[in-house]
């Protein structure tokens, strides 16, 4: 039960009974209300400024573990980025120069993307830059493999064709070193054995004994096996692609009929002396675009230095040729 609370009226000289209007009561039971929804709240954001909850220390843990993660991400891209400028500096000084391509520009290599921004979705969190520029250079590395393995699609076909073509050319001599009596004649003028004039010869003569192996000096196909080529008597061409042919003249037979395949080293006839020759020999031509060339040029196949200088010394005397 509520207390009655008494004041003195010195008026009156006696005690009155004090009593509160309903308006008063209300009054301080507001001011009361809102002193305590002020308090609450003043205690709630304070305590939410130092104190964590339980749900936020979880999210600040998987932050700073997110964090973690792309900065190992990038560590390893940096290691991937290293790896990947090896391969590329290898393939534009050593594969794409052997071959004789073009470097790919560092530029084509590491281009961005353009027009619309790509990572306009990571914006607006505490960490967008870091999750921006880590998608980006991602980016940029998966291009780069894409431009790198285009590269190296490009370089095992031309090592494809370059080794077709090593097969192919005219690489040896046609006639054995063991076989030779000698080499009668090389390219250049000459003294012709029948006119005695000074011609022209387009060929390289060498001396051996009938019936002496003679050898493809390269991959190609047969075009002809015949003696119906002037001044040639029996004779094999072989066309080897990429513009050379060789031809075989004076042979006393065939090992080989046309277009049949042949490889460097396959024996195609022997020497003779048919058609218009002197004496038994092997005369050997090579043909670049249609054009006659040296052929002293492609010896590399089976001739070591000294051999080689031998023969250059004895195909640049200007001697008389044996057709």
């Amino acid at each position: 039960m509520a207390k009655v609370k008494y004041y003195y009226d010195a008026e009156t000289l006696s005690y009155r009974k004090i009593t509160r209007k309903k308006r008063t009561t209300f009054k301080y039971a507001f001011v009361f209300l809102v002193a305590a929804a002020l308090f609450a709240f003043l205690f709630v954001f304070i305590a939410g400024q130092y104190i964590e909850s339980p749900k936020e220390r979880q999210l600040a843990r998987e932050l700073q573990n997110m964090q973690l993660q792309y900065e190992l991400l990038n560590k390893r891209m940096d290691d991937a980025i290293a790896a990947l400028e090896n391969v590329e500096e290898r393939d534009n000084a050593i594969y794409r120069l052997y071959f004789e391509a073009n470097p790919i520009p560092e530029e084509q290599r590491r281009a961005g993307f353009g027009g619309v921004n790509r990572y306009k979705k990571f914006e607006g969190y505490d960490n967008s830059q870091l999750i921006a520029e880590s998608n980006k250079r991602l980016d940029i590395i998966e291009k780069a493999i894409v431009v790198q393995s285009k590269s190296l699609d490009e370089i095992a076909k031309l090592a494809k064709d370059k080794e077709k073509f090593l097969e192919a050319i005219p690489a040896i001599q046609p006639v054995r070193n063991e076989n030779l009596t000698r080499m009668a004649s090389g390219y250049g003028y000459r003294t012709d054995p029948f006119t005695k004039a000074r011609k022209f010869h387009f060929g390289m003569d060498f001396t051996a004994p009938r019936g002496t192996p003679v050898y493809a000096t390269g991959n190609g196909i047969v075009k002809r096996a015949d003696n119906t080529a002037s001044g040639y008597g029996n004779h094999i061409r072989i066309d080897h692609g990429y513009g050379y042919v060789s031809l075989y003249a004076h042979l006393y037979k065939y090992n080989v009929r046309v277009n049949q395949r042949v490889k460097r080293g396959d024996l195609i006839g022997y020497v003779g002396s048919t058609g218009r020759s002197e004496a038994p020999h092997l005369h050997y031509e090579v043909f670049k675009d249609d054009e006659r060339i040296n052929p002293i040029n492609f010896y590399y196949g089976n001739l070591s230095a000294s051999e080689f200088n031998e023969l250059l010394r004895k195909a640049s005397l200007e001697n008389q040729s044996l057709d």
